[in-house]
């Protein structure tokens, strides 16, 4: 038997029955990079690869109960947190995770699913913005995600630069804003700073649509971070592993294709 504990990564997220996004994609993308995945089920959903047909978000104190039986338990080398299913769920993660600053956080705000099936309220999308975005280390959105976490009266379609230096001033510390969404030849992401661009990485726009993309990316950079990569590089290799499970991928059903995050094996 080994002695080695391997780097742990916890995750808040919604359970995903086709395995290609939410706690499901987390677990797999965290395993596959070496880690050990713990999780905490935030809501149960109904869904298949065409969309989401309902959420049930779970009790917060069935969420506390989880986070805190394991916390007492096991050392946590990084947080990541996916769809959170309530007001009343972020509330509580916050208080959770403000118990340890000095575990980096990882933040994937799931606005909407991939056919546009809303997953958060107005009213979430405030409660992040407030309670967990001033804990954060990386926030991955795509483009629209951005667009909508920095919305201001003043300005209805601000740059992506700008978007991102109005989320770095809420408290995080960098910013990774993919660019699947943008009509662009290739998919372009920026991790951001609050000195500006930090790094911009390209990637060959593949073909298809893919279900749970984004769960894999911030997944990745937790179990990177957690293993003692720097941010940047961190951002980099989860964009590398994500490309090639993306490259990989499969459909096996009507709907979207799934990413293989064994695709090394």
């Amino acid at each position: 038997m080994s002695s080695r504990t391997p780097a742990m990564v916890l995750s808040f997220a919604a359970s995903d029955p086709t395995g290609g996004a939410g706690l499901q994609a987390d677990l797999l993308t965290i395993a596959a990079l070496g880690c050990h995945p713990l999780c905490v089920v935030t809501a149960i959903t109904v869904q298949d690869t065409l969309g989401v047909e309902g959420v049930l978000p779970l009790d917060a104190e069935w969420v506390a109960d989880q986070a805190r039986c394991l916390l007492e338990d096991m050392p946590v080398d990084a947080f990541k947190i996916g769809v959170l299913g309530s007001v009343e769920n972020i509330t509580t993660i916050a208080e959770i995770l403000s118990d340890y600053p000095d575990v980096p956080l990882i933040l994937d705000p799931v606005l909407a699913s991939g056919r546009g099936d809303e997953l958060a309220s107005d009213d979430m999308v405030h409660a992040l913005r407030e309670l967990l975005l001033p804990r954060t280390m990386i926030l991955t959105p795509n483009s629209t995600e951005a667009r909508r976490l920095a919305e201001t009266e003043d300005d209805e379609n601000p740059s992506l630069a700008a978007c991102a230096q109005r989320l770095i001033e809420t408290g995080c510390e960098y910013v990774l804003i993919t660019g699947t969404h943008e009509p662009t030849p290739q998919v372009v992401n920026r991790l951001y700073s609050k000195a500006g661009i930090v790094r911009s990485d390209s990637w060959e726009r593949l073909p298809g649509s893919y279900h749970g993309s984004g769960c894999t990316l911030a997944s990745a950079i937790a179990a990177r971070l957690a293993q003692g990569l720097e941010p940047a590089e961190a951002a980099r290799e989860a964009q590398q592993f994500t490309w090639e499970a993306l490259a990989a991928g499969f459909k096996p059903g009507g709907g979207q294709f799934l990413p293989n995050r064994f695709f090394r094996r």
